[in-house]
């Protein structure tokens, strides 16, 4: 604090020593180091005093930091609520039925759609002449105003 080192100190305790006399020495030298101690106090009062302020500050700056911190989190929050609204699956939705009407739908008789060009009862002596013929063309359901249009064409052999 103040620098002295061990000659300046000798020095100190000479001069001492020449202008105290000798029988008011040690009052003396009680004196002054209760005045060192009181020093000292001050010091480390004064220095806690100022580490408390510096901690006011950090603390001040955490405060504001946690405070910025808590807005954006805030500001985060609000985005995945808003994420989670617009994602959010109908509670109507259930898998397990979509499943079971689909598999309900897949077992049902199959619906009439029309009537059947191909014959059950065997093939007529002029379609075993064009089997690979008629096996090949798909066959079209006839148009409801013409019948007789959709019928296979007839050979010219015949």
């Amino acid at each position: 604090m103040f620098d002295f080192d061990v000659g300046k100190l000798l020095i100190f305790g000479i001069v001492a020593l020449a202008v105290i006399p000798p029988k008011d020495l040690p009052r003396v030298m009680r004196v002054v180091g209760q005045a060192l101690g009181r020093m000292r106090r001050m010091a480390a009062e004064f220095q806690g005093q100022f580490m408390d302020a510096m901690r006011e500050v950090e603390l001040e700056s955490v405060k504001k930091e946690l405070d910025s911190v808590k807005s954006d989190f805030a500001n985060v929050q609000k985005e995945l609520n808003a994420i989670e609204h617009s994602a959010k699956i109908d509670s109507s939705f259930d898998p397990s039925m979509a499943v079971h009407s689909e598999q309900s739908h897949a077992i049902e008789a199959p619906k009439d759609v029309g009537q059947s060009e191909i014959s059950l009862t065997g093939p007529t002596p002029d379609a075993a002449k064009e089997p690979a013929a008629e096996a090949s063309a798909p066959v079209a359901p006839p148009p409801a105003a013409e019948p007789e249009a959709a019928a296979p064409p007839r050979d010219a052999a015949e």
